[in-house]
């Protein structure tokens, strides 16, 4: 294989269990109260009126858990986006 594309090194450099900021964006507003059901995750509301769930996930298992709790709500789910690596000791 002649070259590796930016998707293929993104996922070698986070392959493994490895805890990780995510940014979720879903459309319409959701409430801070639903914040404990979302695993601790911080939500902000956004101007545009779509709401930003963002913090550590400790691994796949926990971010598909994560989506599997917006598809079960029939939220339109728009972006999900890795921020960084967590550090040590960050919620």
């Amino acid at each position: 294989m002649a070259g590796k594309t930016g998707a293929n090194q993104d996922h070698q450099r986070y392959e493994g269990n490895q805890p990780l900021v995510y940014q979720i964006r879903i459309k319409g507003e959701l409430g801070p109260q639903w914040s404990e059901w979302f695993d601790e995750l911080a939500i902000t509301l956004e101007e545009d009126g779509n709401t930003l769930l963002s913090g550590t996930v400790v691994d796949q298992a926990a971010l598909h858990g994560i989506l599997k709790k917006v598809r079960d709500l029939g939220i339109p789910l728009l972006a999900v986006n890795i921020v960084g690596r967590s550090i040590a000791g960050d919620p």
